[in-house]
């Protein structure tokens, strides 16, 4: 086993991109561990709707990275209190789904921390019922990742307010909020220890469990490299954005020239439909607005252009195109 030295890196665009490279370019013959902690940003599952998984208004105003990784899963908040590990190793067409087989080093050092941590459900790792760390994979065919989370001091009140945790999913593990059932480990530490002291013994403690680890370095071509697929993919809004699958939302709000109803259709992360109802009275039809709309990426800056082009009040009255903004980009509202 030989561990990637991500040389302090926490920009999470970077860091998945150092992730991917490391598994499809390095030494096959080889296994390699991954230790990255990222600033304040949401990290997509492969398969999800990323409009569906974020508050997307809190996101923006503060700043906070949407990133899509390569494996499935779900939508996770990751904070300079989270310590991401990840494992790069063959494919052996057995350890795909087999969450226990890299779990449990892990387990095992949070257990001689003193944290009775266990592997429950399909890929969660949970002390006294509440969950510390979740758990993803990606296989390229030949080479694969299993890579997951630990809660070591995260600020749950971040996590709460920048994910759309969906109700059903809150109801089927039988609890009343996020915070009911997600923890840091340092809640559970018999001795404080700080996330570098952390980070260290984790490591220590995997080393005692295989043969001495050797730490690599990249080269400044692979980082290069690196840096090449964080451009050419991470950073892109079609990757975080774009590759969600179809979905339709409703923006309902009443001012005072009355109430608009949207009903949006978006299509790999552009409008495909829309159509705007409501009670209001405007000069021209509203129809002509959702056509200048319809086909534009559905992203902030692209709907601000297109309606700095028009004049609001001529299909609503004296509405605040800001409002309209808000309404038709912002997070839910009632």
């Amino acid at each position: 086993m030989i561990f990637i030295d991500n040389e302090g890196q926490t920009n999470p665009k970077l860091n998945l991109a150092l992730e991917e490279y490391a598994l499809r370019n390095f030494d096959t013959s080889t296994d390699y561990l991954l230790f990255y902690i990222n600033e304040p940003s949401i990290i997509i599952g492969r398969n999800q709707n990323t409009l569906e998984e974020i508050h997307l208004e809190y996101v923006e105003d503060k700043h906070i990275h949407v990133v899509r990784r390569v494996s499935g899963g779900g939508a996770v908040y990751h904070d300079l209190g989270n310590l991401n590990f990840s494992f790069i190793t063959n494919h052996d067409g057995k350890s795909i789904s087999n969450f226990k087989k890299f779990t449990a080093p892990v387990i095992r050092v949070l257990n001689q921390m003193g944290v009775q941590a266990e592997l429950k459900g399909r890929n969660d790792i949970l002390v006294n019922e509440r969950k510390i760390s979740g758990t993803a994979q990606f296989s390229t065919g030949k080479r694969m990742i299993s890579h997951g989370t630990l809660l070591f001091n995260t600020d749950m009140a971040e996590v709460v307010k920048a994910l759309q945790v969906k109700m059903s999913k809150i109801e089927s593990k039988g609890h009343k909020s996020v915070r009911s059932r997600v923890a840091n480990i340092t809640e559970f530490l018999k001795n404080p220890m700080t996330m570098e002291e952390f980070k260290s013994q984790l490591l220590q403690g995997l080393y005692e469990a295989s043969e001495p680890f050797e730490t690599y370095r990249l080269t400044e071509k692979e980082w290069e490299a690196v840096h090449k697929l964080k451009a050419e993919k991470y950073d892109l809004w079609d990757w975080n954005f774009g590759r969600s699958p179809k979905s339709n939302i409703q923006r309902t709000k009443r001012f005072d020239i009355g109430e608009i109803d949207m009903r949006i259709h978006i299509d790999k992360g552009h409008i495909s439909d829309l159509t705007i109802y409501g009670d209001f009275f405007g000069e021209k039809p509203v129809s002509e607005l959702e056509q200048v709309l319809v086909g534009l990426a559905y992203n902030r800056e692209d709907l601000s252009k297109a309606l700095a082009k028009v004049n609001i009040q001529n299909y609503f009255g004296k509405l605040d195109k800001a409002e309209f903004l808000s309404l038709l980009y912002g997070s839910d509202l009632d």
